[in-house]
């Protein structure tokens, strides 16, 4: 296997890292609308997520990271051609970022419902534009002969699209849901676990069509297997999440997240970023990448950081793995006002 092919999966895994990690705490930052009915039980929802939500975005600087420096021309063509669109998906981020930190500096209830607010929406439009986003990467956009995007904003709104976006939306919403579910405790875990059953019913339709089409389109037998396992993984979840084991849900739905954007890695190989245009204007793994001496270098780098980061990513969920409940943050507030 030559080098560019190797960067290709290791860029494949990072996407897929960020979703299956980032992806339930977008669906946190949803349900705190959705499921929360009052302050105390959204400060339970944030803090699932609190110790580690920041740690889930690493995977996304560093898949951005590999893609500018294994595969240039890929990188320059999507974040030119999707600017707008990433743009978007940056200031949620940030801003997403800010709510977190700065919702619980002040007591007065217009300051923290704002900043709630602010968190909802800015998981919610990520959730939807990066399913938007890698839709149309896998279809095709228009790409020059010079690999250059040449068409505009509204070409990437297209009906595969925005199917995709629907399909990320709703699989986050509910592997955030089952997360929940098996971090809380009391009425709140009860709640997230029925919540998870509406939405996974309603994410296993919309994903089958979304899936059966880019398999009709460009997918070929090694796709297939991913489809068929992202869809039994899918209903086992569901199955798990009705019997009361949350653990097992929500392992399932990560590994519907794990399959599903294999299939999409899988269909878009040898392809980075096909054109619409023209088959011959595509980038490919070849014409896209970095020399050899660049993706050497690499992979060094990336084989002594990566088990350190794994490493400590994993004993930083160790730490913080026990289940929370609305009492826990009643027994802190009554704590802190002793003091």
């Amino acid at each position: 296997m030559e080098l560019h092919d190797v960067w290709f999966v290791l860029i494949a895994v990072l996407w897929t890292g960020y979703f299956f990690l980032e992806g339930f705490d977008f669906g946190v930052g949803i349900l705190t609308k959705l499921l929360a009915r009052d302050r105390l039980e959204k400060r339970v929802l944030i803090n699932t997520i609190g110790p580690v939500w920041d740690g889930n975005e690493v995977w996304l600087l560093t898949a951005g990271g590999a893609t500018f420096a294994a595969f240039p021309e890929w990188y320059a063509t999507l974040f030119s051609g999707f600017y707008l669109a990433l743009l978007i998906i940056l200031v949620c981020l940030i801003v997403r970022g800010v709510a977190f930190e700065y919702r619980a500096k002040r007591p007065e209830e217009n300051w923290q419902r704002n900043w709630e607010t602010a968190i909802f929406w800015t998981s919610l439009i990520p959730a939807f534009l990066w399913g938007v986003a890698f839709g149309n990467i896998v279809r095709g956009v228009k790409i020059d002969k010079n690999f250059e995007y040449v068409g505009n904003f509204w070409d990437l709104l297209n009906p595969y699209a925005l199917l995709g976006g629907l399909v990320t939306l709703t699989l986050f919403t509910f592997h955030g849901a089952v997360f929940t579910a098996l971090k809380t405790v009391g009425d709140i875990r009860e709640r997230a676990r029925k919540l998870a059953t509406v939405v996974g019913l309603v994410t296993a339709v919309v994903a089958l069509i979304f899936l059966l089409w880019t398999q009709v389109d460009s997918g070929d037998g090694k796709s297939l297997v991913a489809l068929v396992v992202a869809v039994a993984a899918l209903v086992a979840a569901l199955v798990a999440n009705q019997a009361g084991r949350e653990g097992w849900s929500f392992a399932l739905s990560g590994v519907t997240i794990v399959a599903a954007v294999a299939m999409l890695f899988l269909s878009l190989f040898p392809n980075v970023m096909p054109s619409s245009l023209n088959a011959d204007w595509s980038l490919t793994v070849t014409n896209a990448s970095s020399s050899p001496y660049t993706l050497k270098i690499m992979t060094w780098c990336a084989a002594i950081a990566t088990p350190i980061v794994l490493l400590y990513q994993g004993w930083t969920y160790w730490v913080f793995r026990k289940r929370i409940g609305t009492q826990h943050i009643a027994a802190d507030a009554a704590a802190g006002a002793m003091h």
